[in-house]
């Protein structure tokens, strides 16, 4: 019978998907496993759901049978894609499953950014009740948001944004202009140009070669110096060198972070050390309702590998 290995874990929701398929054996790992481990594991597995795990090339090389790995996620960086492209096998994302949640938690850093939200709730803790006297929160309304990659997440925070009164900017250089100009935002062809313009950026695009250092010393000096960067995006993708020490000289005035080139955050890291910076454990898609939704797309993603008749939407392109 065909199996699938769990490697993180699985929310009842999604477990109950593939346990309603009696042909189907399910082998969930109780504890993170290690490479050794895994290659231990998968030799008959049709079927691998990973979350964080790092599935490398000699997994993939020991799994004689695998026929799909469906990511419960969209940020893949910590599987071989390479390799399973080699053998031909699909790799699947949950699409849209956490596009809301994520947007929202974006939102949240924006918020909590513009209107002083933790700097206030330590001033009030600390007795400093004029504190709200130093003016330091500004509005939403007329400012201007910069979206770098309009992707699912992308477009779902420019919705949101736009309820504030923000005007959107984005720069994503293979986003259709149709989408553009259905949602009504602005497009920018050069970076720098749209970085100079910006009150936020929001980056949303995935950790590649091409993506990785995006953010650096060049474009955060061409940022305002009263401007903001958040990430929900991927560790790397902003130079976290560069950013600490833009937001040390002043270059720009503060940062909302949920991913880094290192997880877990080091507690040495300077970051932590900054009252302009807020940070949160790459939780940005873990709330209930939406751990549910990627399990539930990532279960039946395969199951759909196994039966050979996967969603094309949900597959990573096999090129670029």
């Amino acid at each position: 019978m065909p199996s699938v290995l769990i490697t993180d874990g699985i929310q009842k929701s999604g477990l109950d998907i593939l346990t309603q398929r009696s042909d189907v054996v399910i082998d969930l790992c109780r504890d993170r496993l290690s490479e050794e481990e895994l290659i231990d594991r998968v030799f008959e597995v049709d079927a691998i759901l990973v979350g964080i795990t790092p599935i490398t090339q000699r997994i993939i090389d020991a799994a004689r049978v695998l026929k799909v790995v469906s990511r419960r996620g969209v940020g893949y960086d910590n599987i071989d894609l390479p390799a399973l492209r080699r053998r031909n096998i699909p790799l699947t994302i949950v699409g849209s499953a956490n596009a809301s949640t994520v947007a929202e938690h974006t939102l949240s850093l924006i918020l909590a950014l513009a209107r002083q939200t933790i700097a206030y709730d330590r001033a009030t803790r600390a007795g400093n009740w004029r504190f709200r006297e130093s003016l330091a929160a500004v509005d939403l309304n007329e400012k201007t948001l910069l979206l770098v990659g309009f992707g699912r997440v992308g477009r779902a925070v420019a919705l949101r944004a736009a309820a504030f009164g923000m005007r959107t900017l984005v720069y994503d250089p293979f986003v259709p202009k149709s989408v553009v100009d259905e949602l009504r935002v602005g497009l920018f062809e050069n970076l720098l140009d749209g970085l100079a313009t910006c009150d936020f950026l929001s980056v949303h695009v995935p950790l590649a070669p091409e993506t990785e250092g995006l953010i650096g010393d060049k474009e955060l000096a061409a940022m305002k110096s009263t401007a903001y960067v958040i990430s929900t995006a991927r560790g790397g993708v902003v130079d976290e060198d560069a950013l600490v020490k833009a937001l040390q000289t002043g270059s720009i005035h503060g940062a909302g972070l949920d991913v880094f080139k290192e997880e877990p955050l080091p507690s040495t890291h300077p970051l932590l050390r900054l009252d302009n910076v807020i940070v949160s454990p790459h939780a940005a898609s873990l709330t209930r309702e939406c751990a549910q939704r990627m399990d539930e797309v990532a279960a039946r993603n395969c199951l759909d590998g196994i039966d050979g008749k996967l969603d094309p939407a949900l597959i990573v392109p096999t090129e670029g």
